[in-house]
């Protein structure tokens, strides 16, 4: 064998030794700016409700895991691109996300709130303390009124390429100026600083913030569920995934049955959010 042959036969076995290495590992793909779900903490390192179930659910699947960050607006992509193995990064359930990947069964539920700074004129409107989307009735059509004719004019902010973004461009609450950003701690900064009326978010997402910036953020009307904000929140997985799909549903199952889910919500929102 001439020193060429030998030369890419070393490469190649290296490359299947890596692989073999590598097959058991699954990487999933966070956003680590969505706090309390998943975040950064001082020194760079990942943490958050998912980071922490991510490693849970590993443990009960049996296999080694790598959690990566990606930007938001192209996780799904990233995820189809084979970058990663799944997605757990305070991803709503939705039949539009359903049409490029599927998704585990729901780990937590998200529940999404207006906020505004105290004083707004928004603070007194009057409406159900939640409403669900997907049930048009009587008092859901009478709320949803109330925020068309509260928001008419206003700007709202909210994280680009979300659930919140699609529902306030669909036309149930009128014609709003929607003002859109790359990650939710720019949506934070310019509602703290007067630049929007409202934003539209996770409501834990504007509590965590309040909580730690000290800023006089407060939640008005109801809060979301259902419809366009989907249905809980899942592991995304690509839709030839499905031995791995049913690897993270039988280890959700395993969590919830432990009790697992539940202690890891209330450590990092402070109530029990799972599903």
């Amino acid at each position: 064998m001439n020193t060429f042959k030998k030369i890419i036969f070393t490469v190649l076995v290296s490359l299947l030794l890596v692989g073999s290495a590598n097959a058991g590992k699954i990487k999933i793909g966070t956003e680590g700016a969505y706090p309390p779900w998943n975040s950064k903490d001082a020194s760079g390192k990942l943490i958050g409700f998912e980071v922490e179930l991510a490693w849970t659910l590993c443990r009960y699947i049996g296999s080694q895991c790598e959690i990566v960050e990606q930007d938001w607006d192209g996780m799904i992509p990233a995820l189809i691109m084979r970058k990663f193995d799944a997605i757990m990064a305070g991803m709503s359930i939705t039949a539009e996300r359903q049409k490029a990947i599927s998704f585990s069964q729901g780990y937590a539920d998200e529940v999404a709130s207006l906020a505004v700074m105290k004083g707004s004129s928004l603070e007194g409107m009057e409406t159900s303390e939640g409403i669900n989307l997907g049930k048009k009735t009587g008092a859901v059509k009478k709320d949803l009124k109330t925020l068309t004719a509260a928001l008419a004019g206003k700007t709202v902010c909210v994280q680009t390429a979300t659930i919140h973004q699609n529902f306030l461009e669909s036309g149930d609450v009128g014609k709003v100026n929607v003002r859109t950003y790359k990650t939710q701690d720019e949506v934070n900064l310019d509602l703290a600083a007067g630049r929007c009326d409202a934003a539209l978010a996770a409501a834990v997402a504007f509590s965590d913030y309040a909580e730690k910036s000290g800023k006089p953020v407060v939640l008005v009307g109801p809060t979301f569920s259902g419809g366009a904000f989907g249905n809980g929140v899942g592991v995304g997985i690509r839709k030839d995934d499905t031995q791995l799909l049913n690897a993270f549903n039988k280890a959700i199952n395993q969590a919830r049955k432990n009790g697992d889910i539940s202690r890891i919500a209330i450590k990092w929102f402070g109530f029990d959010a799972s599903m």
